[in-house]
């Protein structure tokens, strides 16, 4: 068998391929995930049409949606951005805190409920955006407000 020494591409591959000028332009959010999932009910409140628009663009494509909807999917990232914007303006300790919890606790919502009720107050407050669960039963107590966490480290009542 021949030796080889191997070879490693430390670069980074950019597509320098610009936009069509048709595709609005549109900054990235910029964030990870955990405040990208802090937020997201929140991002899913304000933005439903966007991101209603941008499933129907997807559905009505037959398989060519990356290309077909990029207009509706600039209109979502948009959307998400300004709602990070506000939080981060009107909430931030709140904000910070739940996302930092969720970095720190592998991403597992019901350790991190004290933190999320504190920003959830916030949010709707200062915002009046509210975090819904789709789907979740009507006559049940819906799970980010349960007085009780079932897994939770410390399970007793955190607020």
């Amino acid at each position: 068998m021949a030796q080889r020494d191997a070879r490693f591409n430390q670069t980074v591959l950019v597509d320098t391929t610009p936009m069509p000028d048709h595709i609005p332009k549109v900054e990235e959010i910029g964030a990870t995930s955990a405040p990208l999932m802090s937020a997201a009910y929140f991002i899913g409140d304000r933005c439903k049409a966007f991101n209603d628009d941008f499933m129907k663009c997807k559905a009505e494509a037959n398989g060519r949606g990356e290309i077909d909807c990029l207009k509706e999917g600039r209109k979502v990232t948009r959307c998400a951005a300004s709602v990070i914007k506000d939080i981060n303006t009107h909430c931030l300790s709140q904000f910070k805190a739940h996302w930092e919890c969720l970095e720190n606790n592998n991403h597992q919502l019901w350790e991190c409920r004290r933190a999320e009720m504190q920003l959830n107050t916030c949010v709707f407050d200062k915002l009046g955006l509210k975090k819904t669960i789709p789907g979740s039963p009507e006559n049940q107590v819906p799970v980010h407000l349960r007085p009780k966490q079932k897994y939770a480290q410390y399970p007793g009542p955190q607020w």
